[in-house]
């Protein structure tokens, strides 16, 4: 069995762009096994040693050395955290060279900044389209007039998460809409999604790892079992094919590589926050 390798995502600010870009490395290396952390809010030298401290214990007990994927700008910041020992990826480094020559002028390296709010307007929506995700969870409310997407899935094939990354890197109002046993006994959209036909996409999963999420969530329950999972997604592709819904399967696929389907089939159009 291939070693453990701890990989920290370390940032000044959130970490949400280390992580981001890392996640989408370590996919391309499916041999290899690896348990990752994201450490935000490195900003201060009494902070990076502290976190170098943390790495280097970390990997001396798996007996390997760590990766750090790092978005600090400080150099100083990711000069102390290299200490650790860690191999360093830096995710801004290849671009700011060729930049610099290009734009005639040196980067501030200003902690924190690219990761500011750009303005109250963006941040704002962003917002409103995660208090709106949440609402809009599982069904709760029903009303989806200013929805940009509503996601169309049995239980557990990935709608929340995805709206949320949805609403927190877009600003897009997405709800989610659980396809019940009920819904499931007809070959036709729901009463109370065929108004949104234009906004739906649907989710599917393969029945295998629906049982395992289902099992962890709640064990040994008929919810849970396999013959369960697997008529609930023959049912619900089935409706997908019926009503010609866009549909991707959850079960490979990154809630990155979700979400840019989602947006590019529905043709939504926003700029990454």
């Amino acid at each position: 069995m291939a070693m453990t390798r701890p990989v920290f995502y370390v940032s000044d600010g959130t970490g949400i762009t280390a992580e981001t870009i890392g996640h989408s490395l370590l996919t391309q290396f499916t041999d290899h096994r690896f348990v990752t952390d994201r450490i935000p809010f490195v900003d201060s030298p009494e902070r990076a040693r502290e976190i170098a401290d943390r790495i280097r214990s970390i990997g001396l007990s798996h007996g390997t050395r760590p990766i750090v994927i790092n978005s600090c700008v400080d150099p100083e910041l990711t000069a102390l955290v290299a200490e650790s020992g860690a191999l360093m990826l830096d995710v801004f480094a290849p671009f700011i060279e060729p930049l610099e020559r290009e734009l005639g002028t040196q980067r501030l390296s200003r902690v924190g900044q690219a990761h500011g709010m750009a303005d109250f307007e963006t941040y704002h929506r962003r917002i409103n389209a995660m208090n709106f995700a949440l609402t809009h969870d599982d069904g709760i409310a029903i009303n989806y007039d200013e929805a940009d997407v509503v996601l169309v899935a049995v239980s557990r094939a990935g709608k929340t998460p995805t709206c949320v990354y949805l609403a927190l890197h877009y600003g897009v109002r997405a709800a989610n809409y659980p396809l019940t046993e009920e819904d499931l006994e007809h070959d036709r959209l729901p009463q109370r999604l065929r108004a949104y036909r234009q906004k739906l996409f649907g989710l599917t999963i393969d029945p295998m790892r629906l049982q395992q999420i289902r099992q962890e969530r709640r064990p040994d329950s008929r919810y849970a079992q396999l013959e369960t999972c697997k008529r609930e997604v023959v049912a619900a592709e089935a409706l997908f094919r019926a009503e010609r819904i866009p549909v991707l399967s959850t079960t490979h696929t990154s809630i990155e590589e979700i979400a840019s389907k989602v947006m590019t089939t529905l043709e939504i159009h926003r700029e990454m926050y």
